[in-house]
């Protein structure tokens, strides 16, 4: 009898190690870690709950950290997944052994949110207001280089408070990098960085701490993705665009940003500068980084299996968040991606 005991106990261990080690049981529970940009973090926060709520034994947990700090945990493999909106470089992809695939889940818009309670009319900032003013050369609200877009609205005499980011940000780099394009004082100085040398401003963590302060300060103006401004109620400036039209952000104003420009093979875009008409100036898909060879298959197969719900079901909330739906070529252009991750 014990002897049957025993031999019934080694079975079941046997059993129980074989499902523990990928043996294709569908209750394994698997818990897929990651980090990096806080541009999108309401938007995947909302996709792994709800991705979590329909399949009990997936859990995705999402660390907001910025993009450069995203890089860094993916480059040493202390995650399953990163997440940049700036794209990883061929020299950054380089360093990693398991190799990497980019997949752009969504879009979004930088904008300039600011706080003037008394303020009653929308604001308009021109090219050269805006640089002028990250560049530390524009102080006042009632700077002549604002008023001039803004006739008729009456423009208090307050002290710009410019409020920046404080960790190495792929939304820093994206704005960074419009700013590069449109003005050469730019170029020339801070340039293209996930974490430049500000010239003025208060620095913050996160869009979620640049928002806050944003709200805290009178007088600030800072850049966050639109989805925190919109979701904090935040006013937000129409900006002077390539074609010289002044335009606010919105899913058309985005999408026509995009349209501008071809999704090329390898996936990485940017856009520093859109043209056309209708399109807003600062706009950016944002990426999960993935490893193309994962150690365990149930890891693998449950991360895949994520980001398709993303590239499809997920992308119907995508525009009530303040992001941009991917248009049908770029899912078309991820999923074929999905194929190189094993």
């Amino acid at each position: 009898m014990v002897g049957r005991r025993m031999r019934w106990i080694a079975a079941a261990a046997v059993m129980m190690a074989t499902t523990a080690c990928g043996g294709g049981s569908s209750t394994q529970r698997v818990d897929l870690h990651g980090a990096g940009a806080s541009f999108p973090f309401p938007l995947y926060d909302r996709w792994f709950k709800d991705y979590s709520a329909a399949h009990a034994t997936v859990r995705v947990d999402y660390q907001s950290v910025g993009s450069g700090a995203g890089i860094t945990q993916f480059t040493n493999h202390t995650v399953d997944f990163g997440a940049s909106d700036a794209a990883m470089t061929d020299e950054e992809i380089a360093k990693v052994d398991r190799g990497v695939q980019l997949v752009p889940m969504t879009a979004g818009s930088i904008v300039l949110a600011y706080n003037l309670p008394a303020l009653t009319a929308p604001l308009r900032l021109s090219r050269r207001a805006y640089t002028g003013i990250f560049l530390g050369t524009i102080k006042k609200w009632n700077d002549a280089a604002i008023a001039a877009a803004n006739p008729g609205v009456k423009l208090p005499a307050l002290d710009i408070t410019v409020v920046h980011r404080a960790d190495s940000s792929g939304t820093t780099f994206v704005f960074t990098q419009h700013l590069s394009a449109i003005s050469p004082e730019w170029k020339a100085g801070p340039g293209t960085s996930k974490d430049p040398n500000w010239p003025v401003g208060v620095g913050s963590k996160g869009n979620e701490g640049v928002t806050s302060t944003i709200q805290q300060t009178p007088g600030a103006l800072g850049y966050v993705e639109y989805g925190y401004a919109k979701q904090s109620n935040l006013p937000m400036a129409a900006l002077e665009n390539h074609s010289g039209a002044f335009v606010e952000a919105s899913t058309a104003s985005g999408q026509a940003a995009l349209a501008a420009a071809q999704l090329p093979e390898n996936l990485r875009l940017f856009i520093p500068d859109p043209d056309g008409e209708d399109s807003y100036p600062i706009v950016t898909y944002t990426w999960l980084l993935l490893y193309q060879h994962y150690d365990n298959a149930a890891t693998s197969a449950a991360l895949k299996d994520v980001v398709r719900y993303a590239l499809s079901d997920g992308q119907q909330v995508s525009e009530s968040m303040g992001y941009i739906p991917l248009p049908p070529s770029v899912v078309a252009a991820d999923l074929a991606a999905l194929d190189r991750v094993q």
